[in-house]
């Protein structure tokens, strides 16, 4: 029977990921840029496209706010989980950002998400790394 080395189950997976990767990249690089008009979303469908991403990307923001409190105890050993946290929610805000460009009044709700994404997430997120520099620097006191 033959066996895997585990490297090269390691590279398997590697190549693996990658390539399924392009998936949700073409699809959010459409979705950012093109909007609605993006392949698959006819007008007929429009709702129900809607809809479900709508669903979809609020089940995202729940796991997000969910990840960001399991980094709660010991915050100042989490600054990696923290930053591609705060990447993931500072690309969103990008994004909804560039819609703007569409909508130029927006709604108070998109205003108060915006300040969230690009203002909040990355000032809590260099607020964590001073206090993990300190806490470095307290322990080698």
């Amino acid at each position: 029977m033959l066996r895997i080395t585990d490297q090269a189950e390691r590279r398997a997976l590697q190549v693996t990921l990658c390539l399924l990767a392009v998936v949700p990249i073409g699809a959010g690089l459409a979705g950012a840029l093109i909007g609605l008009a993006s392949p698959g979303a006819g007008a007929g469908r429009a709702a129900a496209i809607l809809d479900s991403h709508y669903r979809y990307l609020s089940g995202l923001l729940l796991a997000i706010g969910v990840l960001y409190m399991g980094l709660v105890p010991r915050i100042e050993c989490r600054g990696g989980a923290i930053r591609m946290l705060t990447a993931a929610v500072v690309t969103g805000g990008s994004v909804r950002l560039l819609g703007l460009l569409e909508a130029p009044h927006p709604d108070p709700v998109v205003v108060f998400a915006l300040a969230m994404e690009l203002l909040v997430a990355p000032a809590l997120a260099l607020w964590q790394a001073r206090v993990a520099s300190r806490v470095r620097a307290g322990a080698r006191r």
